[in-house]
């Protein structure tokens, strides 16, 4: 009883605001009369949502596919890369800046040599979320492997253990918290990013679809588009906090009022 009150106490006060928000906004755009085209209102929005779900489904299963798959690659990619430049002496002091490098190319200078290279099928647009991904949650990992408690690092080099045994034992669970602090990070850029390379050489996802609702001024089917992305957003955001708390259990519990 008490984790569902803690629950109901933590999700209604934005609900709330939330529900308080569309009444508003359903209020002001029948008071001002504005125009569907301008601002439509949320009962017109969600009319235009079941008039075009199954459309909108195919769109959508192909921006998810294309964020699980540039997602799952890149925080791969992350971990690995943060793993051996940690193992390794000296690599991150050289490795690090090109690392930083990296996220100063705008994407869209990078999805056009993608282009280039690689041409319009799927791999540039995986390649393209993996560099967008793989950053976060490579810095995240980098900083909780050099986090580990002095005392324990002390103790396990005074009983003889190994440099792989230091990382498995003690650095990589020390560092399992900003993992996912990174992942979390990574999940929202993997779908803000794979909006953008839907309208790349492609007429299905998301991107492409409010590409062409927008240039029609179908402003509802717009919106449509927003609610769904923020939806994936969310959702692979909460998929994430509860895997961490799966995961994460030896954390010590917060106190009252922190």
């Amino acid at each position: 009883m008490g984790n569902k009150r803690s629950v109901l106490s933590k999700v209604w006060p934005p609900a709330a605001v939330l529900a308080s928000l569309i009444l508003i906004w359903q209020a002001a755009v029948a008071f001002f009369r504005l125009d569907p085209w301008l601002l439509p209102a949320p009962s017109a929005i969600a009319k235009e949502f079941l008039a075009v779900a199954p459309r909108l489904y195919d769109h959508a299963s192909t921006t998810i596919s294309l964020t699980l798959l540039g997602f799952a690659a890149g925080s791969a990619a992350g971990f690995v890369l943060a793993a051996l430049l940690h193992m390794i002496p000296g690599a991150k002091a050289g490795f690090y800046p090109l690392l930083v490098l990296t996220q100063n190319v705008p994407v869209f200078v990078l999805i056009e040599l993608f282009v280039i290279w690689f041409g319009f099928g799927l791999l540039p647009k995986v390649l393209l979320l993996m560099l967008v991904c793989f950053f976060p949650v490579a810095v995240a990992m980098l900083t909780g492997l050099t986090q580990a408690d002095p005392k324990l690092v002390m103790y396990m080099k005074m009983i003889g253990a190994t440099r792989k045994q230091m990382f498995w034992r003690l650095e990589l669970p020390n560092a399992i918290s900003y993992l996912f602090s990174g992942l979390k990070i990574a999940a929202t850029y993997s779908v803000i990013s794979a909006i953008y390379v839907d309208t790349i050489g492609s007429g299905k996802g998301l991107g492409a679809f409010i590409r062409l609702a927008s240039k029609g001024f179908q402003t509802s089917r717009v919106f449509v588009g927003i609610v769904t992305i923020v939806a994936m957003s969310l959702l692979l955001f909460g998929l994430i906090a509860i895997l961490e708390r799966l995961f994460v259990r030896w954390r010590a519990p917060k106190l009252e009022g922190e």
